[in-house]
C-alpha cells in the first residue's frame, strides 16, 4: 500500500452558527466597515514531503503537515476559486509534524489573523495556498473526486460509488471506509482501502478489493472473508472516503492531497468559528445619508461588497420610521431596490412636519444585514453628475450609449442635434427626451444631456459627438498564450478576431513591438490572410517587449488589442541552467546530473559553481566535469553535516567576449521515518518503526528533536509483503532506566526526521 498520510480521527457533530433575521431596530446602529487587502504572493506549488497541504473539503477543513524550518513563524492560508479569496487564516507553526490546522478541534477557525469571518465552503477546483510573509510555500488544487451514497451490502461484498473529475489522474486515486471496530476482525486495522486494478489481497488478510474507474465514475469493491466483516464495513460509522493527489514522489507520498468524506457536515468546525456563507446576512452598505426632498427623503450610501464565498449581494431594503407615537404605532414606509451596486433611492408620500428614522440593509439569498445600518441626516445641496458611455468618438457601427447620474432616482435629460436641453431660468428645452435605458445612435450626431437629482439640484450640461461611418472594421484580437523568445526573435500566436459585421473577412494582421517605457521599437511586421502566428525578427538581445497585434478587413484596420506580457528576446549569448531537481537520498551516494545543453554552442565556455553561504557551507559538494555543459556531483548518504535546504548551482557561458549566467536548484527528497511502537515499563525499554528507505541509521533522542541521545538502530529490511525499511531499540534491565523517558524524537541519516512520540507504560 501508499504511504499514509495524516488524517484526524472521527469529529463529533456540530451545529451551524444560528442565523438571526435582518429586522429594524428602533434606536440607530453603527456599522463599520474594514478594507481587508491581500498581500500578493509569488506563484506557488505542490509541497514537497514531509511538506504537504491535506485538505477535507466536506468539513471545510485543511491541515498543515511539516514545515518544520519554519517553527514558530506565522503562517497564512488562502482558500481561492477563480482567482478571489473566499477563506483565510494565520496560525503558528508547530514543530510536532502537524504544523496546523484549521477548522478543527485543537486548531484555529478561519478568520484568524485575517478579519475574513467566514468559514469557507470548499469546493473541488478551489486552490489552498500557504505563504509566510509575501513568499509562496506550496499550494493543493481540490480534486474533483467524491463517494455518491452509503456504501451497499450484499452478503460478503461491499460496493462504493463515487465521481472523478477529468482532472483527475486515476492512478493517484484511493478508495477507504474508516471504521475502528474492524481492527478486532480478521481485517486487523482501522480501515479497509483499494486504488485502482484488479482484485487484489488485503495486506492483512480479511478481505479483496479492487477499484474500476469509468468514464467519470468509479466503483471500490470489497470482498470479506466472512459476511458479520462486511456487514460492520458497510455500517462504519466514519464513513466513506475518496481520495486523490495531485503528486507522488519516489517514495510514493503523496503531496497535494484531498480527503473527501461522504455524509460529513460543513461550516464550523468547532465552537467559536464564523458561520458559513450560506449561514449569515450580508454586510451592510455604508455612508448612508438621508437628505428631505420635496415629500420624501433621498438616500445615498456606499454599496456593500459580500464576503468572500457568501452569495451575492441582490439588492437593498430602505425603510422610513416615523418618530410620533400613536396608539403604540409608528408609522413605516420603504423601498425595495434591486442590484449590489445600487447607491440610493427616494423615499416619498412622508408628511412634511414628522421626523423620521431611516434604517438600510442589504439582502442577498440567505437574508438580511443585521443589525440594520442608520442614515446620517443632511441637507442636499450638491448637484449630480452626469456621464455618457462611451463618451462619443468615431465608430463604423451604431454605438449602444447609456447615461449615468451621480445620484440614484436623478432624472435625465437629453437632445440628439446639438441644442442646449435646459434654457435660460432652469427651464427644459421643447424638444428634450426623457431618458429611459440605453439607446442607439445611429448616425452622426451631438449628444447633449443633463440631470435633475431628487433634491432639485441640476448638474452641468454634458456633451458627447459620435461619428457613424458605417463601414465595420474587426475588432482586437487577443493573444492565446505569451511570447516565446529566441534569439532576437519572439514568436507570437492569437485567436482571430470578430471579422467586423457578416460577410466580411480577414485579411491580415498587424503586429507592434514596444519597449517597456511604451515607446514602439520599429514599424510593425504584417501577415497576410487569417494567419494567427507570426515570428517577430530584428529584436535586439537581452532587450524586454510587449506586443499587440491589430486585425484588418477591406474596411480598414481594427483596434489593437492588449498588450503582452514582458518577453526579453535572447541575445548572442545564451545560458540556460536547466530545469529545478528533487533528488530522493538514498544509503549510497546519488549521481546528480546537471544539463546546460539549451545555452549557446557555437564557440562557448563553460563554467559550473555552486553557491555557497560561506566557506563552512554544510551543502558544499564536488563538481565533476565543472567545465562542460552537464556536469556531474554525488550527493552525500548521510545528513550530518549536509542540511535539507536545496543546492545551487550558477552557470557562466561566455562566447565572443560575453559571459551570461543562470542558476539551478537541486532539491535533496528525505526519506519518511515514523515511530510505530514507544512503551516502557521496569526492565523494559522498546521503540521501533518504519522508515521508506532500507538502509542507514535512525538516532532516537529524549525530550525534543535536539534532546539527548537514548541510542542509534540500524533501519532494516521489513518482511514481505511490506515495503520499506524497519528498525528496533530495545533497552532491558539497568539500560531501561527507572522511569518512563516521557517523549522521543528520531532522525534518520537521510534527513527524515519524526516525533515527538509519548512513549506509553506498559
Amino acid at each position: 500500500m501508499k504511504s499514509a498520510q495524516s488524517e484526524p480521527g472521527a469529529h463529533t457533530s456540530r451545529r451551524p452558527g444560528a442565523r438571526r433575521a435582518g429586522v429594524f431596530a428602533t434606536v440607530s446602529a453603527v456599522i463599520c466597515s474594514t478594507s481587508m487587502f491581500a498581500i500578493p504572493a509569488a506563484s506557488a506549488a505542490v509541497p514537497a514531503f514531509p511538506d504537504n497541504i491535506v485538505v477535507f473539503p466536506d468539513r471545510d477543513f485543511v491541515s498543515i503537515e511539516g514545515y518544520e524550518g519554519h517553527a514558530g513563524e506565522t503562517a497564512t492560508l488562502e482558500v481561492k476559486r477563480a482567482g478571489k479569496i473566499i477563506g483565510s487564516a494565520q496560525a503558528a507553526v508547530d514543530a510536532g509534524g502537524v504544523a496546523f490546522e484549521v477548522n478543527h478541534p485543537g486548531g484555529v477557525c478561519w478568520g484568524a489573523g485575517t478579519g475574513l469571518n467566514v468559514t469557507p465552503d470548499i469546493r473541488p477546483g478551489d486552490i489552498v495556498s500557504m505563504r509566510f510573509g509575501t513568499t509562496a510555500a506550496g499550494e493543493t488544487t481540490v480534486q474533483d473526486t467524491y463517494v455518491t451514497g452509503d456504501a451497499v451490502l450484499s452478503g460478503s461484498t461491499v460496493t462504493v460509488k463515487g465521481h472523478i473529475g477529468a482532472n483527475v489522474n486515476p492512478a493517484q486515486l484511493e478508495q477507504r471506509i474508516i471504521e475502528p471496530a474492524l481492527r478486532d476482525t480478521t481485517v486487523a486495522r482501522r480501515d479497509i482501502r483499494t486504488v485502482p486494478g484488479p482484485m487484489t489481497p488485503a495486506p492483512k488478510g480479511g478481505y479483496s478489493s479492487s477499484l474500476l474507474v469509468t468514464g467519470d465514475t468509479f466503483t471500490a469493491t470489497y470482498n470479506f472473508d466472512s459476511a458479520a466483516n462486511a456487514e460492520i464495513a458497510a455500517n462504519a460509522g466514519l464513513g466513506e472516503r475518496a481520495m486523490a493527489w495531485e503528486l507522488e514522489d519516489a517514495d510514493a507520498n503523496r503531496q497535494g492531497l484531498t480527503i473527501a468524506e461522504y455524509g460529513e457536515p460543513g461550516g464550523p468546525g468547532m465552537g467559536g468559528c464564523p458561520n458559513g456563507p450560506l449561514q449569515s446576512g450580508p454586510p451592510a452598505p455604508t455612508s448612508i445619508t438621508a437628505a428631505k426632498v420635496a415629500g420624501g427623503l433621498k438616500l445615498n450610501w456606499t454599496p456593500a461588497e459580500a464576503i468572500p464565498g457568501t452569495p451575492a449581494i441582490t439588492g437593498y431594503r430602505a425603510v422610513a420610521v416615523g418618530k410620533t407615537e400613536t396608539n403604540g404605532e409608528w408609522v413605516e414606509m420603504g423601498k425595495r431596490i434591486s442590484g449590489q451596486a445600487a447607491s440610493g433611492t427616494t423615499i416619498r408620500g412622508m408628511t412634511a412636519t414628522e421626523e423620521y428614522d431611516v434604517y438600510v440593509v442589504a439582502v442577498s439569498s440567505v437574508g438580511e444585514t443585521f443589525p440594520a445600518a442608520h442614515a446620517i441626516p443632511v441637507t442636499d445641496t450638491t448637484a449630480p453628475t452626469v456621464s455618457a458611455t462611451p463618451n462619443g468618438g468615431t465608430s463604423p457601427v451604431a454605438q449602444r450609449v447609456t447615461l449615468t447620474a451621480s445620484e440614484a432616482g436623478s432624472d435625465i435629460y437629453y437632445t440628439t442635434d446639438g441644442t442646449e436641453p435646459v434654457q435660460s431660468g432652469g427651464m427644459l428645452a421643447t424638444n428634450v427626451a426623457h431618458y429611459t435605458g440605453p439607446m442607439d445612435i445611429a448616425a452622426t450626431s451631438t449628444l447633449k444631456f443633463v440631470a435633475f437629482d431628487p433634491s432639485g439640484n441640476v448638474s452641468e450640461v454634458g456633451t458627447s459627438v459620435f461619428t457613424v461611418t458605417n463601414d465595420p472594421v474587426p475588432s482586437a484580437p487577443t493573444f492565446a498564450s505569451a511570447p516565446v523568445v529566441g534569439q532576437g526573435t519572439a514568436t507570437l500566436s492569437w485567436t482571430a478576431p470578430n471579422p467586423g459585421a457578416a460577410g466580411l473577412t480577414i485579411t491580415g494582421y498587424s503586429v507592434q513591438a514596444y519597449t517597456t517605457d511604451g515607446t514602439p521599437f520599429g514599424a510593425p511586421k504584417t501577415t497576410t490572410g487569417d494567419v494567427t502566428s507570426l515570428v517577430y525578427g530584428g529584436l535586439n538581445g537581452d532587450t524586454a517587449y510587449q506586443f499587440t497585434v491589430r486585425a484588418s478587413n477591406t474596411n480598414g484596420m481594427g483596434p489593437e488589442s492588449t498588450k503582452t506580457a514582458v518577453a526579453t528576446a535572447q541575445g548572442a549569448v545564451v545560458a540556460i541552467a536547466g530545469p529545478d531537481q528533487n533528488v530522493v537520498r538514498r544509503t549510497t551516494a546519488t549521481p546528480v546530473t546537471l544539463d546546460g545543453t539549451g545555452s549557446t554552442t557555437t564557440g562557448a565556455t563553460y563554467q559550473w559553481e555552486q553557491v555557497l553561504s560561506g566557506t563552512a557551507d554544510p551543502n558544499a559538494v564536488t563538481l565533476t566535469g565543472a567545465t562542460t555543459l552537464k556536469p556531474t556531483f554525488s550527493l552525500p548518504v548521510f545528513q550530518s553535516p549536509m542540511t535539507n535546504n536545496p543546492l545551487t548551482f550558477k552557470l557562466t557561458v561566455t562566447a565572443g567576449g560575453v559571459s551570461k549566467t543562470d542558476e539551478v536548484k537541486v532539491v535533496p527528497v528525505t526519506d519518511r521515518v515514523t515511530i510505530g511502537v514507544a512503551q516502557w515499563r521496569t526492565g523494559d525499554l522498546r521503540i521501533d518503526g518504519t522508515s521508506s528507505v532500507v538502509g542507514g541509521t535512525v538516532t532516537i533522542r529524549v525530550g525534543s528533536a535536539t534532546g539527548r541521545i537514548l541510542g542509534q538502530a540500524a533501519v532494516t529490511a521489513a518482511a514481505a509483503p511490506a515495503t520499506g525499511g524497519v528498525y528496533t531499540l530495545r533497552f532491558r534491565n539497568a539500560a531501561a532506566g527507572t522511569t518512563n523517558p516521557g517523549t522521543v524524537w528520531i532522525e534518520s541519516t537521510l534527513g527524515g526526521t519524526a516525533g515527538p512520540k509519548a512513549v506509553a507504560n506498559k
